[in-house]
């Protein structure tokens, strides 16, 4: 018996020790070890090395901890001492990669310095001529400067006098206003097969009307929206296509140092292509970053149907698809004088508000019970108030809805949303203006809003969750990476021979502008438990900047980029390796071209 205990003893002990053998191996054992300044995004630590493991944290802390975790033959070691800094992905809280890269691919683009004169001479004839040899149903297209396109001129006649057979629709830059030629026109019952005037109201929307009250083709806002709608979407942007983008947005996204991005717009084209194409992307395998979805609810849908379709992308989901978020457009644009304001714009007009406060609420209560999070555009302090009251009258805290863009802020609505988990993501590119646009600005604005806009340290003072967005590719003026970005809202401008510094009390730390850039976006696409920082435990998604961004000259923030992407603890993009695609190098000239068109 005796001996049998000392048998079974032993061989108890054995199995003990090869366990702790084999979890000592396990400890002491990474794939990757990385040395350099480390900003972790946790509460602005900065730490000395870190390990990952099968595409996780499983170290970090200092150098010599983390060389216990290299294994001679096995584990790579980067040391990126004295080289830049290193730090957790960033995030890209809303844009519209999918529109940018759609429009490239099927549509025709302007550039904003583009005239009437040039784009009917030029620009529409191309595109016409385009669309005959290819036997396209449709002609769509962006770019156009509201500020070099009167809206007194009857755009759908001159239109018509290229092409009167295909439906037109070109959007200008910021997608808010489109000129239509007849057949879309009457397509959308705006104008009557005898050419009378046929519906000329939209809501939440304008339908620009010439001296006999009959549409000129200039719809502004969801009457934009609405007669996009009738174009033959489908066509225009299939699954293929869509499939052909997603791997351009990648290359973009991986190059700027982006690992998280929520599309603000994904129903653009009306149909769930670019989500079908977003899932077979992933099931090969070839994802290499975290999407985010937003389905859209104009003011002239049917509410519950809408938000039907939008329950219905969950089929989408996968770990590297998320989709529970509904956009919204609360009202317009404060520069362009549909944002909703108070006081009044010079001339006595508030905006268009899209919806009311009862329907508002409404809606939050129906989305946040099918656990979609609202995503609302809003940009004047009257629509933030708004917004603000259905939020908290028909929304769930824990559902973190969102105000995308916000212009402007009246002082008791910050500490409603502090109180009320609501979050901000924030276009802090648009904090710079130049001299020429801060002029105009003082014409234009309501008082109290003219030397202002864009709020950023309020929301850090009052611990509201603000993030940053580029909005791309709606400002092509600014940039879109994310030190582009971070260079204005520390400095108030982009480079400072391209202006004075605009509104810089309302500027914010460096430390801040990576928090904007990373953790917040993962709390804002609820990823904060996996990823946004560097944590033992979270998805290896990193970067290593050419630059310190945290001590280097302020007006040299700009020029960081990613020397290499991670994600996952697998390098996803190399600026030393990386062969620039022809395209990508096309669309970085047009932004060049565009921003300095407009300085």
């Amino acid at each position: 018996m005796k001996k049998k205990m000392l048998s079974l003893m032993t061989v108890m002990a054995v199995i003990l020790a090869i366990g702790l053998l084999a979890s000592c191996t396990d400890k002491t054992s990474a794939d990757l070890v990385v040395y350099g300044k480390i900003f972790t995004a946790e509460d602005s630590q900065i730490v000395e090395a870190f390990a990952v493991k099968d595409g996780k944290f499983v170290y970090v802390g200092d150098k010599a901890g983390a060389e216990a975790f290299v294994e001679e033959g096995k584990t790579e070691v980067i040391d990126y001492s004295g080289k830049g800094l290193v730090m957790p992905g960033c995030g890209n809280g809303h844009a519209h990669y999918s529109l940018g890269y759609a429009i490239q691919t099927v549509g025709t683009v302007m550039d904003r310095a583009d005239g009437v004169d040039k784009f009917f001479k030029e620009i529409v004839p191309a595109a016409v001529k385009k669309a005959k040899d290819t036997g396209a149903k449709a002609i769509f297209g962006s770019g156009w400067d509201m500020m070099k396109f009167p809206k007194d001129l009857s755009y759908r006649k001159q239109l018509d006098a290229i092409c009167s057979d295909i439906p037109i629709y070109i959007a200008d830059e910021e997608g808010h206003k489109g000129l239509a030629n007849s057949i879309l026109l009457k397509k959308a019952g705006l104008i009557n097969e005898d050419g009378t005037a046929g519906k000329t109201e939209v809501r939440g929307g304008e339908v620009v009307l010439d001296a006999d009250g009959i549409p000129t083709g200039y719809v502004m806002e969801q009457a934009g929206t609405y007669v996009r709608s009738f174009l033959d979407n489908e066509d225009l942007f299939s699954v293929d296509i869509a499939k052909g983008n997603m791997a351009k947005i990648q290359e973009q996204l991986l190059s700027e140092g982006y690992t998280m991005y929520l599309d603000g717009y994904t129903s653009y084209f009306f149909n769930d292509n670019f989500y079908k194409a977003a899932q077979q992307m992933d099931e090969a395998g070839d994802m290499h970053f975290v999407l985010g979805t937003a389905w859209e609810l104009d003011s002239w849908m049917d509410v519950d149907k809408t938000l039907e379709k939008a329950s219905a992308t969950k089929q989408y989901e996968s770990a590297h698809i998320k989709t529970n978020w509904l956009k919204l457009f609360m009202d317009g644009t404060v520069e362009s004088g549909t944002g909703f304001v108070e006081p009044l714009y010079p001339g006595g007009k508030q905006g268009i508000p899209n919806w009311s406060e009862e329907e508002l609420t409404d809606i939050t209560r129906k989305a946040n019970a099918k656990g979609i999070t609202m995503h609302v555009h809003v940009m004047g302090n009257k629509g933030v108030e708004r917004i603000v009251n259905a939020y908290i009258n028909g929304g769930k805290k824990e559902m973190r809805n969102t105000l995308v863009h916000v212009y402007g802020v009246s002082e008791p609505d910050y500490q409603r949303m502090a109180d009320n988990n609501i979050y901000v993501t924030s276009g802090m590119l648009w904090h710079h203006a130049d001299d020429a646009l801060q002029s105009e600005l003082l014409q234009i604005l309501p008082e109290g809003m003219k030397d202002k806009g864009y709020p950023m340290k309020s929301f850090f003072d009052h611990g509201i969750n603000i993030s940053s967005h580029s909005d791309f590719p709606a400002l092509c003026g600014a940039p879109d990476d994310p030190f582009g970005i971070m260079e204005i809202v520390v400095t108030g401008v982009y480079q400072p021979e391209h202006g004075k510094p605009w509104w810089t009390e309302e500027c914010i730390s460096r430390e801040q502008a990576l928090t904007a850039l990373t953790i917040n976006v993962a709390r804002q696409m609820f990823l904060e438990n996996e990823r946004g920082s560097i944590s033992t435990g979270k998805y290896a998604d990193f970067l290593l900047v050419t630059k310190d961004v945290l001590t280097c000259p302020v007006t040299e923030i700009h020029e960081a980029k990613p020397a290499a992407t991670y994600f996952e603890g697998k390098k996803v993009y190399s600026q030393a390796g990386a062969d620039e695609s022809a395209y990508l190098k096309d669309n970085v000239a047009k932004r060049i071209a565009a921003y300095m068109s407009k300085k």
